[in-house]
């Protein structure tokens, strides 16, 4: 009797979930974005919304600034380097801008490319087989991946839990080299990790401790050099990552550490080797960008006293927005159609926002992400508010009345 065979494509086929929110209209991805207005709007399917939704925290992706950077490096260097850094494509504005990154973060060396995903898959060449790594359960899905790129001994410990991985670093055979990775913020709902009690376990088990500051640098800290700077832990970061897609205002990504390891990374991390170059416009914005977070301190105060009256306006309607102090706002839902469907209510009152739903996020903690910017003025940060309390009341996320205020 023969076998039906199957159909290595079968997988392919989408998700019950997903076509009903397709069908019912509530699918938040993939939504075109056809104009981007002066004051933080833009343009989808035709209307005019406010942009809510976005990691540009520092607002410096449409700064004039940037632009003319941008387009004098095109103007001097082209569109694009075609070729990967040891080959053709290494300028002399990565170089520049990978000893102003080293300055800026204290380190010996920085390795500038092309993405911040790109730069979390380059620590893959630092993950060896007699190496044990202990990653955060919440840390992002490129340095899961660059873990699994890796050849050393995986371990995940539960989010922030100092007790659990200590446990772990005591278990671990003093022959074999170890390594701690977790995140400054973590994006999804903006808690910051506790960089504190891990650089701790770091110096006392003789682990090398590495922070992925995708959504920090640039945003916290006294000179905006992320979350171990603002948790007096700076000098405690073995290799730091970043992107310039948040607070940079543009794309790619680095490395940053001792050049020893920087070097290793760039000789020996894949990702990197094999990848064309950030191309000159971006490089330079970059560049441009990190100028202006040295020179504009003003940019995130602005930005982190938005974020608490925002969390503060929405934990008064009844909304739970965590802990945290950074403006990656979330309103936890928990039922992922029912925070696909307050995205949905969000836009039709005209605030764009973002929806985490698993994988993104771990089963039953469905999220909508708020991103406040330096950008969003009072104004908009009250439509902001009274669109979730609108919304929030259509669907029953918070009581139908405002509650009651304390005497």
């Amino acid at each position: 009797m023969s076998q039906t065979m199957l159909d290595a494509f079968s997988k392919c086929q989408p998700r019950p979930d997903a076509c009903y929110a397709i069908a019912s209209g509530v699918f938040p991805y993939h939504h075109s974005i056809s104009e981007r207005l002066a004051n933080s709007e833009v343009v989808i399917d035709g209307t005019a919304v406010l942009m809510a939704g976005s990691n540009d925290y520092l607002a410096l992706s449409n700064d004039l600034r940037l632009k003319a950077a941008a387009a004098s490096a095109i103007a001097r260097l082209g569109t694009g380097n075609c070729g990967s850094r040891p080959v053709n494509g290494t300028l002399a504005l990565h170089e520049r801008l990978e000893g102003e990154l080293a300055t800026f973060l204290r380190q010996e060396a920085a390795l500038v490319v092309t993405t911040g995903y790109q730069a979390n898959l380059a620590l893959s060449a630092l993950f060896a087989p007699d190496d044990v790594l202990f990653t955060d359960q919440g840390v992002h899905a490129s340095l899961l991946d660059a873990a699994r790129l890796g050849q050393a001994e995986l371990h995940r410990f539960r989010h922030n839990d100092a007790v659990q991985l200590e446990s772990r670093l005591k278990a671990t055979p003093r022959d074999r080299g170890r390594l701690i990775l977790t995140e400054g913020m973590f994006s999804a709902d903006g808690n910051l990790g506790d960089l504190f009690s891990l650089a701790r376990l770091a110096g006392k088990h003789g682990a090398r401790l590495i922070v992925d500051g995708a959504h920090d640098v640039g945003l916290l800290g006294l000179g905006g050099r992320g979350a171990a700077e603002h948790l007096g832990v700076l000098d405690a970061v073995d290799v730091q990552t970043l992107t310039f897609s948040t607070c940079f205002g543009t794309l790619g990504g680095a490395v940053a550490g001792p050049a020893a390891v920087i070097d290793h990374v760039r000789l020996n991390a894949r990702a990197a080797l094999f990848s064309a170059s950030l191309p000159p416009a971006c490089t330079a914005a970059a560049q441009a960008a990190l100028g202006i977070i040295r020179a504009e301190p003003e940019r995130r105060q602005r930005v982190l006293a938005a974020a608490r009256r925002l969390r503060a306006d929405l934990t008064g309607l009844g909304f739970d927005t965590g802990l945290g102090i950074t403006p990656a706002v979330p309103i936890r839902v928990g039922e992922p159609l029912v925070c696909m469907r307050l995205w949905r209510e969000l836009l039709n009152e005209g605030v764009f926002t973002g929806a985490l739903v698993p994988p993104a996020v771990p089963d039953g903690t469905a999220l909508i992400r708020i991103g406040v910017t330096a950008a969003h003025s009072d104004a908009q940060l009250s439509r902001i508010a009274e669109a979730c309390e609108k919304a929030g009341r259509r669907l029953g996320l918070i009581p139908s009345r405002r509650p009651a205020l304390t005497p």
